[in-house]
């Protein structure tokens, strides 16, 4: 989801230079991380864990993005 990577990498460039530093930091590698930064992974709620632990944040601020429901809307 572009709007979550987008704000993970925001996160990312306040708290650390880069994704190298962020795995220097955290329980996964920086080729692991790159895949969530740029939409192409979706980490687990444990992965989500670390990541917050990473940024010393809590886990709740990972979601603090703007996100258009419209866009996702599942019609029944």
């Amino acid at each position: 989801m572009k709007a979550f990577s987008e704000h993970l990498k925001e996160i990312r460039k306040n708290k650390y230079n880069s994704m190298d530093a962020v795995a220097q930091n955290s329980d996964f590698d920086s080729s692991n991380y790159n895949k969530y930064e740029n939409g192409k992974g979706n980490p687990t709620i444990e992965t989500l864990l670390k990541m917050a632990s990473a940024f010393n944040i809590p886990p709740k601020e990972l979601f603090d993005f703007e996100f258009d429901i419209e866009k996702y809307k599942i019609d029944e």
